[in-house]
């Protein structure tokens, strides 16, 4: 019997296909809710990192153009607060994932003033590479990167500044609650490692 040529070459390519599709399944359970002194303890945490930053914000920089707090800070909250034992939530990552983050989107901002819909994702995936070359990798970093290409004039006016004030100062400060608050919790232990 011969078979028409196209049906035949669609009759091949599928098991790529299923093959890629099997490993989208999700086969293991989802993790269990964490616990109301887990849940209490982040978000105690979150609250005085976030509100510590944001604090020293307004004192020190409410008639400037300088600022302490930006958005990926947010995210780098979850993971020292509401997962310090990750290993994306330790010293090196929160502080060096960050700066090396920040000079990659500066350096792309500069390089390519015109043309943000390039340098943002150059941005975001240079600053994936830098991270994993350091050991460094803390997702917030890509949006630091991202925030130095997209951000205001304020944030351009900065230059290569932003990746002190506010990235690595400002979490440095969080570094700092997460140190205090996460020793305080007999259930916690932070950091795991240092650099």
């Amino acid at each position: 019997m011969n078979m028409d040529p196209k049906i035949s070459r669609l009759s091949v390519q599928p098991a790529p296909i299923l093959s890629l599709l099997a490993k989208m399944r999700g086969d293991l359970p989802a993790p269990a809710r964490a616990a109301w002194p887990e849940i209490f303890w982040s978000w105690l945490g979150s609250l005085l990192g976030i509100l510590l930053v944001a604090a020293l914000d307004r004192l020190l920089f409410q008639d400037t153009e300088r600022m302490l707090l930006i958005g990926s800070f947010g995210a780098s909250a979850v993971l020292i607060y509401g997962a310090p034992s990750s290993p994306l939530a330790q010293p090196r990552n929160l502080l060096l994932g960050h700066f090396v983050s920040a000079l990659i989107g500066v350096a792309c901002a500069q390089l390519l003033p015109q043309q943000s819909w390039l340098a943002a994702p150059l941005a975001v995936s240079g600053a994936i590479a830098l991270m994993q070359l350091t050991r460094s990798l803390h997702p917030p970093g890509g949006a630091t990167a991202l925030i130095a290409v997209i951000g205001s004039e304020q944030i351009h006016a900065l230059g290569f500044l932003y990746a002190f004030l506010p990235v690595l100062s400002g979490a440095a400060l969080m570094l700092a609650v997460a140190l205090l608050l996460n020793n305080l919790v007999p259930t916690r232990r932070y950091p795991l490692w240092w650099w």
